[in-house]
């Protein structure tokens, strides 16, 4: 009886796989769970090899939505995304999500098919210069000319964009590399080796006493809580950290959620639409202690006003950030979980806040969040505030941007960490929807609610394809005001009530439009009913869109103008 050899086997299984093969099996041997993407011409041996070898995959219907959920499930599972698209518009239709992406440091590893090596710079048919266009809006990029070297590839790609200051990745595919055959699995089994790339990721024990010293020393003590506290899982020691030594704690919008939103000693969010509590704090402190956000132009209105009072911290596992835009008196860089365990090891002495206690708790009873409520229709906050009351702070909350997410981040107090996803530096239209079927799929457990604005919901409606094809619970809350609610709420304030082309006077029905997708659709125009349709909706196990009408000219109060200071908000109201 014949018999072949195991090595040989081994071998002619390997002379058999193309570089599409190599791929996926690549993504299986990083643990990949689940594929977001768009198949077409230049990708279709990828497609056909994910036939034949399968991973779970989440067919979109535009990439923007691919791409979008992948973000969504990257920043609730902690795990990179990925993403594969065609060459040419394929490839284009991601840039946007690309960039949010690398602005909100989420790890997306993504896969474009490219034209053949023999025809790139030639215009060929669907030709495009994605690495070029991805060179400043990716972490690092890849085109791949030999096939033997795509092993390599992709495992430098997922390691890249999880490590240091996460972000996207992209690998572009010609066609024929994905054709071609591969010959040696020398490179599946090496270690990644990437002289170039080595991360800081512990603090320096210097630099982390001269913190400890500062903070025990102050009068005034602040920690800002940006992302970088969730990216590096670093809830427990800021939460023992702020504890401990009874130091006040506010949030970026990104950074919600690394602490209890009702904990007693969160300020809440700062910024341009923070609370006046938390904004007046940072102009008044006498040491910011930063830990892993980047001091964007939304946080701090006017540099030369900001935090003009305060030694500055900054805790960041990327350098380039630090010092960029406020100075920096302490720079630690550093994974924010390794900095704070070695903060807490100071065991340094608490600072004597009392009377700072005592006057930031006067601020906050004197300038609270607030609205007038209208005796007729129902009001964006409150619409929020049922939900929180629905929902117990519980839900993993996705957003757009305008409005709408302002008031998600002033009204649903997050109770748990990675439950906020939103589109903070790049502040994308369309992101919310496809975010929260990406933020589902990686947690089926939890209820999912995306809150949308009129205008960025149609942006990538047709993704409504997915939750009945999928079966997943996501609840969609619309707050529809008829408008593009951020800009015309800056028309009013800054351009004369001159409302150019802001306002949105004809709709879709979009309760016929959830319906037309076999989902159920309910609408909310008087506030005595809101109430129970949100509590139908929201505790049901199936998907649901909730059109609900609120007030056209409500606004986000309080608010920092542009080339202001932190402390001077407008719309503040004292009781």
């Amino acid at each position: 009886m014949e018999q072949t050899p195991e090595p040989m086997e081994k071998q002619e299984s390997n002379l058999k796989m193309d570089g599409s093969a190599v791929l996926i099996q690549g993504l299986k041997d990083q643990g990949v769970e689940v594929v977001f993407g768009y198949p077409g011409g230049a990708v279709l041996p990828i497609y056909d090899a994910l036939y034949k070898d399968p991973i779970p995959h989440v067919l979109a219907r535009h990439e923007q939505g691919a791409i979008h959920a992948a973000e969504g499930y990257a920043r609730v599972s902690g795990k990179p995304g990925v993403v594969i698209a065609t060459s040419g518009p394929g490839a284009t239709n991601l840039v946007t999500g690309i960039t949010d992406a690398m602005m909100d440091s989420l790890p997306l590893v993504v896969f474009t098919g490219q034209v053949a090596t023999t025809v790139i710079g030639t215009d060929a048919f669907q030709e495009a210069d994605i690495i070029g266009i991805t060179t400043p809006i990716t972490k690092h990029n890849y085109q791949v000319q030999d096939v033997a070297d795509l092993p390599r590839i992709i495992k430098e790609a997922f390691h890249i964009a999880s490590t240091g200051r996460r972000g996207p990745v992209l690998v572009d595919v010609p066609k024929n590399i994905a054709t071609e055959i591969f010959v040696t699995e020398e490179e599946r089994y090496a270690e990644v080796n990437l002289p170039g790339y080595q991360p800081t990721t512990s603090p320096n024990y210097l630099q982390i006493q001269k913190a400890a010293e500062a903070l025990a020393n102050a009068k005034k003590p602040l920690i800002l809580a940006g992302a970088g506290v969730l990216h590096g899982q670093a809830m427990e020691e800021l939460k023992e950290l702020v504890e401990t030594k009874k130091i006040p704690v506010t949030n970026t919008l990104l950074g919600l959620g690394s602490i209890a939103g009702n904990h007693e000693l969160f300020l809440g969010m700062a910024g341009m639409h923070g609370t006046y509590t938390a904004n007046m704090a940072i102009s008044e402190c006498d040491v910011l202690l930063n830990v892993g956000a980047r001091f964007d132009d939304r946080l701090t209105g006017n540099l030369n006003s900001f935090a003009t009072n305060a030694k500055v911290i900054h805790i960041d596992i990327d350098p380039a950030e630090i010092g960029k835009n406020v100075p920096t008196e302490i720079p630690i860089v550093a994974d924010s979980k390794k900095a704070l365990a070695a903060l807490l090891k100071q065991d340094f002495k608490a600072p004597d806040t009392a009377d700072w206690w005592i006057h930031l708790n006067d601020m906050t009873e004197d300038a609270p969040l607030w609205y007038i409520e209208d005796e007729h229709e129902i009001l964006p906050q409150q619409a929020i505030q049922m939900v929180h009351r629905i929902t117990e702070g519980d839900a993993i909350v996705t957003t757009d941007v305008g409005q709408h997410q302002m008031w998600a981040a002033q009204y649903y107090a997050l109770n748990n960490p990675d439950h906020w996803v939103t589109s903070g530096g790049l502040g994308t239209m369309g992101f919310g929807f496809p975010a929260a079927i990406g933020a589902q799929i990686a947690r089926p457990d939890k209820r999912v609610i995306a809150f949308v604005g009129d205008g960025g919901f149609q942006m990538t409606a047709q993704e409504l394809s997915l939750l009945q094809e999928m079966r997943l619970p996501v609840k969609i809350v619309i707050l529809n005001n008829g408008a593009l609610g951020m800009v015309r709420q800056w028309q009013e304030t800054f351009y004369d009530e001159r409302y150019s082309q802001s306002l949105i006077p004809v709709q879709p029905d979009f309760v016929k439009l959830a319906e037309a997708y076999d989902i159920k659709g309910y609408r909310i125009t008087k506030k005595d009913d809101a109430e129970q349709i949100f509590r139908e909706a929201l505790l049901s196990d199936e998907p649901a869109l909730i059109d609900c009408r609120v007030k056209m000219k409500e606004n986000v109060y309080p608010m920092i103008a542009p080339g202001k200071g932190l402390h001077e908000m407008i719309g503040v109201k004292s009781k």
